[in-house]
């Protein structure tokens, strides 16, 4: 810690935590309370008069989240896709448009075809690694947004922030990183020329599979002022207890990151080589084509890694459903290992479509069991093969 910037762990329990004033209270109170007493009409205790307009234990989180993030503004929202929802209507309008990644996660994807494509918003996708092809296809129109996931889901691509802003700055557009899979314990895009962070806090910053949540981060004070309007105008926000279960998920969000990394890499190296075994997607392997980037711009590899197999579809079906400790189940970012196949599972949606994830493919959330007893379930899992 230094006189002027804690580290990020002290941050992390500290930010927003300030022990209750009536009673002492090291860790900040659920206020489940749907409104609050005024003291004369208008004269409001602490700002605060409806629920849904803010709540001590929301606002608490917020500045928790600025704190790890590096940002002036944070809005916490119900749902991942309620933050990228309140985003996108805050900031654009019909006819816009937005250019996405070729794997963004598939409700991602969902949510910007077919519920604000009616509504308006057109958008063209691209491979963001591929930094000759974004500013192409940024430029080749009028862009507001560019949106890219580093490391994306599930591919693990990792793509250049710092490049990335400066191609839609030059466009006049703005840069959305979904920080999700790094976590702002290994990744902070601010910091490296992104204009707005999305999270999914229901993953690694809860982690612990008991809440779900999103997040919003910026420094922009007009964007924010726009997009918290959204927050209270359309009232997709966290709940009280909600509120609290993040709060307390992100106190221990750097340990939990190291745990996460070190068991990936491990499973990442053991995966290689093994029979049944065709390609394993984890950027901390050096022979994956974002590793070099992937090392300077984040400060770990994280606990997210995808395995495809030589037997295909059946293949990783197998697999997917004989393992014990790894258990078969959406989401990502908990304590515990999960194993999920994205095409069936997560990115169903956008089976058809040019972001369609491949049959083949298993996608592993590496939680903090002990590695021997990770290694030994995927063992006597790829042994059904």
């Amino acid at each position: 810690m230094t006189e002027t910037t804690p580290g990020f762990d002290t941050r992390a329990i500290h930010a927003g935590q300030e022990p209750d004033a009536a009673t002492g209270a090291v860790n900040v109170p659920i206020h489940q309370s749907s409104t609050f007493a005024q003291d004369a009409i208008g004269a409001l205790r602490g700002g605060y008069e409806y629920g849904r307009a803010g709540n001590p234990t929301r606002t608490a989180l917020q500045e928790q989240l600025a704190a790890i993030e590096g940002a002036r503004h944070a809005f916490s929202f119900a749902s991942g896709l309620a933050a990228e929802d309140a985003l996108i209507r805050a900031l654009l309008k019909p006819e816009d448009r937005i250019v996405i990644g070729n794997d963004v996660y598939g409700g991602t994807y969902r949510l910007i075809d077919r519920v604000l494509g009616p509504w308006g918003l057109r958008h063209q996708v691209v491979d963001m690694s591929d930094l000759a092809a974004v500013e192409e296809t940024v430029t080749g129109g009028s862009t507001a947004l560019v949106w890219v996931e580093t490391p994306s889901n599930p591919m693990m691509t990792i793509s250049d922030i710092a490049a990335l802003a400066e191609i839609a700055h030059r466009a006049g557009a703005l840069l959305v990183v979904d920080n999700t899979f790094a976590s702002p314990s290994l990744q902070n895009p601010l910091a490296l020329g992104a204009d707005i962070v999305v999270h999914s806090t229901t993953k690694y910053i809860g982690g612990h599979s008991d809440v779900i949540g999103g997040a919003v981060m910026l420094d922009d004070d007009a964007a924010a002022e726009k997009i918290g309007f959204l927050q209270f105008a359309a009232g997709a926000v966290s709940a009280p207890l909600d509120a609290f279960l993040t709060t307390r998920g992100i106190k221990t969000l750097g340990v939990r990151m190291e745990r996460h990394s070190e068991n990936a890499q491990a499973i990442a190296e053991w995966l290689q080589g093994r029979e049944g075994v065709k390609a394993v997607h984890y950027p901390g392997l050096p022979g994956h084509p974002g590793h070099q980037l992937a090392a300077a711009q984040m400060r770990g590899f994280g606990g997210m890694l995808s395995v495809s197999f030589t037997g295909g579809g059946e293949a990783a079906r197998t697999v997917a459903e004989s393992t014990r400790l790894f258990t078969l189940a959406e989401s990502l970012g908990g304590v515990e290992s999960l194993v999920n196949h994205p095409a069936q599972m997560t990115h169903a949606s956008v089976q058809g479509t040019e972001l369609a994830v491949g049959e083949d493919l298993l996608r592993l959330s590496v939680g903090l069991e002990s590695l021997p007893d990770l290694l030994a379930d995927l063992d006597q899992a790829l042994s059904r093969l």
